[in-house]
């Protein structure tokens, strides 16, 4: 059984503690389900199930998934489920998604990616009280989404240290994340076309830009940050991905329903280890995507890899031996911003609007790396 990509939509991706601050995840994950409905030319009631990927659930209600769904018009008859797999999450609900069609257990389905980084809750083991002194408030932000669980430090710190093996200067990472922003600045009609303005306050102006996009970001203005994770490191708050806020929907579908098409989903890939570190994860699992579709790295007209740090894309791309022209041509989450459950999402329809652009045949790559050291790849063809 054939799978494609009948229709995608996103929320713009919004800085944390900005505008969508008291916007529910489910809230924008609906949105953007009805959105991507909308593109694909698919009735809700025709949606055989809806997997959603997010990390920060606490606080978020009875599974989001299927709030998410019936807030996008989604009848109570249809299953939801919702999957953590860290920054995997979005593109692990298109596998699931994928799977699920393959199987025969559903024609239609939605995969969705959401996250609000900023209503992530603080959090204290309180429930059996305490008799004397203080009680800390653990930041679910922190604790769930970014921070490694086996090396117990921050996934910045994680990849800093585990970036001296790899040897990637500052200045090649703060060149990249320049270039993210300048060709995310570049192509902002490409992005206007995919994202489903969103109304945080009747009457009020619509929230249709991603915001973290600096066109006037400089090699110059980002060599005097700080190192983020210690004295003589190479990563900053210029060359890592930003907090965001924000939803991505990707419509899945029988190819033999006939419904519009973007492209095939030929093949997907879940990796782990050796180790924690995030650096080729994204290119280990592309490259199994591949060598599950017969086919090679030198065929990709696009990849669309994790930014969620300068060094990771920049690893990844130069493990697979990829042309930095094909790596995000349109910016990454460096100037586009990281909802980390939703990114996932965002890659994989992205990558099916830029191959179906391109022509018939064309392949494209969404990969990403996730927190313990996994990575995740769909594997796309333009139809």
């Amino acid at each position: 059984m054939t799978v494609v990509i009948a229709g995608y939509a996103r929320t713009a991706f919004v800085r944390y503690c900005g505008a969508f601050a008291r916007v529910p995840a489910t809230a924008l994950g609906a949105h953007a389900i009805a959105a991507a409905l909308a593109d694909a030319g698919v009735d809700p009631a025709d949606v055989g199930q809806v997997v959603a990927g997010q990390v920060l659930q606490g606080a978020a209600g009875q599974n989001p998934a299927r709030q998410s769904a019936v807030g996008a018009g989604i009848p109570l008859t249809v299953p939801a489920s919702t999957l953590n797999v860290v920054c995997l999450s979005g593109t692990e609900a298109v596998a699931a998604g994928a799977r699920l069609i393959a199987a025969g257990e559903a024609r239609i389905v939605v995969a969705l990616g959401q996250e609000s980084m900023t209503l992530a809750p603080h959090a204290s083991a309180a429930r059996m009280g305490r008799r004397y002194g203080s009680i800390d408030l653990i930041d679910t932000m922190a604790h769930d989404g970014l921070t490694d669980a086996f090396e117990r430090r921050s996934m910045g710190a994680s990849t800093e240290h585990h970036g001296e093996r790899h040897a990637i200067p500052r200045a090649d990472q703060d060149a990249w994340a320049v270039e993210s922003h300048r060709r995310a600045a570049e192509f902002r009609d490409l992005a206007a076309a995919e994202i489903a303005p969103y109304e945080v306050k009747p009457g009020a102006d619509a929230v249709a830009v991603d915001d973290g996009v600096r066109p006037d970001a400089s090699t110059e203005a980002l060599a005097r940050l700080r190192p983020a994770f210690g004295e003589g490191g190479t990563i900053t708050a210029g060359n890592a991905s930003q907090l965001s806020d924000g939803a991505a929907a990707v419509v899945l579908a029988d190819e033999s329903l006939g419904t519009r098409a973007l492209a095939r989903v030929l093949a997907t890939a879940l990796v782990a280890g050796p180790d924690v570190s995030l650096h080729e994860q994204p290119a280990a699992a592309a490259e199994a995507a591949l060598v599950r579709a017969g086919r090679r790295v030198e065929e990709l007209a696009t990849a669309e890899i994790s930014e969620a740090f300068a060094s990771v894309t920049l690893a990844s791309a130069r493990r697979m031996g990829l042309d930095l022209a094909r790596v995000n041509p349109h910016g990454g989450a460096i100037a586009i911003g990281h909802p980390i459950g939703a990114s996932g999402a965002r890659l994989v329809g992205h990558a099916a609007r830029t191959v179906a652009a391109a022509g018939p045949g064309a392949l494209g790559v969404a990969t990403l790396c996730g927190g313990g050291g996994q990575g995740s790849a769909v594997l796309v063809e333009a139809v």
